[in-house]
């Protein structure tokens, strides 16, 4: 479509990564967006049945009619229905992709007992770390450049900074020591920035690029997990404590589900803002020789993670499920290719035992089906669900 391209990297071997350019100015995948997705995929598409079709969020879904998968996996992350301002079709498409799915992974533990009950083959996969390049933080003398106007001791953040991020305690923090400097790295998204705590030790250093990440840890002192205890951090796993440690820096952090279950032995947990502050003077009290335990606890975490065990297990997965599924009867019409949500219309479906059947798969059929149990039939005497509008749009 006019306005719209592909931009392509190729950042190592056998990968390629294109990146969407659309005229539609909103983030991530709203609907308005998905005509033009569409129209780009159809550059690439592979329609040999041979392609895993990936899934990091929802909202992605319509993009699977234009694919002919023999897998669909869902990495589930995070619950982003949870976070501020979700789109509203968030949930009804989390619920049609949990059908369509062949595997689920998620990103901790809180988020497999939320999805366990959900799908038959859900998997636990935390975060791991890139030691090599966070390593680079034990060189304490490659501070970033930024560091040189703000004074010592430094205690910092970096991620997104939006309702998931306690503003208020980084702001008590600020105002129990006015010697100490809060640096905090990241976007201010979904949230006002005029809403922010404003003082002279607080700094904002705005999105940074993932390889200068280590620069800015080594010229901190305390690395904080500064969260929200609400529902948008009911589920999260920050994938930052790993980071955080491999950088060997003392680390405070909120009660987090995750973070207490998986790190609370190398991260000192607070409940409220005074308990905060005292951990962080703690931190930055405790001697080198006093920090060495924690250290080490560190060190044994990082070394049970590993992007090459979790790489293989999934691989393993994935075979394992691509060698369950029943081939097709033969060639799928090019009308339902991709219609993973139908049928297979060269066999007889069984209609006994089941609970509901809506006659009619247009848009209000669908919409009726995402709604109810699993027992329930759709049946159209069309090939293409959804007629004329994508599948699964909202």
């Amino acid at each position: 479509m006019r306005g719209s391209f592909l931009k392509s990297s190729f950042p190592a071997p056998n990968i390629t990564v294109f990146k969407p350019h659309t005229p539609v100015a909103v983030p991530g995948f709203h609907d308005e967006q998905i005509p033009y997705l569409t129209e780009l995929m159809r550059q690439f598409v592979v329609t040999d049945n041979q392609s895993v079709v990936w899934f990091y969020t929802p909202m992605a879904l319509p993009l699977l009619q234009e694919l002919n998968p023999s897998l669909v996996v869902y990495d589930c992350m995070d619950e982003l229905a949870a976070f501020k301002n979700p789109p509203k079709q968030m949930l009804q498409r989390e619920r049609a992709l949990l059908k369509i799915a062949d595997l689920v992974f998620t990103g901790g533990p809180s988020l497999y007992r939320a999805k366990r009950d959900r799908h038959p083959a859900v998997y636990c996969f935390p975060s791991i770390v890139d030691v090599a390049h966070f390593g680079q933080t034990l060189d304490r003398h490659n501070e970033h450049p930024s560091h040189h106007t703000i004074a010592s001791p430094r205690l910092g953040y970096y991620g997104v900074i939006d309702e998931r991020i306690d503003m208020e305690l980084i702001g008590s923090i600020a105002d129990a020591h006015p010697e100490w400097q809060v640096v905090l790295v990241g976007p201010v998204v979904k949230i006002d920035p005029a809403t922010l705590p404003c003082r002279h030790n607080i700094h904002y250093l705005g999105q940074q690029p993932y390889k200068v990440l280590p620069q800015f840890l080594a010229g901190w002192n305390v690395c904080l997990l500064p969260f929200a205890l609400n529902e948008s951090t009911r589920f999260i796993s920050p994938t930052k404590t790993l980071e955080y440690m491999a950088a060997e820096l003392p680390i405070v952090g909120t009660p987090v589900t995750d973070v207490v279950e998986l790190y609370g032995e190398a991260v000192s947990i607070a409940n409220s803002s005074p308990a905060f502050i005292k951990a962080c003077e703690t931190a930055l009290l405790t001697t080198p020789e006093e920090h060495k335990l924690k250290i080490l606890k560190m060190r044994d975490m990082i070394s049970a993670t590993s992007w090459d065990i979790t790489a293989e297990e999934m691989h393993e997965l994935m075979e394992s499920a691509m060698a369950k599924k029943k081939p097709l009867a033969g060639p799928i019409p090019k009308s339902v290719q991709g219609d993973r949500a139908c049928h297979d219309l060269h066999e007889p479906f069984p209609v006994e035992n089941q609970k509901c059947i809506i006659i009619g798969a247009g848009p209000t059929g669908l919409s009726a089906a995402y709604h109810l149990d699993e027992e329930t039939l759709l049946l159209d005497k069309k090939f293409h669900c959804g007629w004329m509008v994508p599948l699964y749009r909202g």
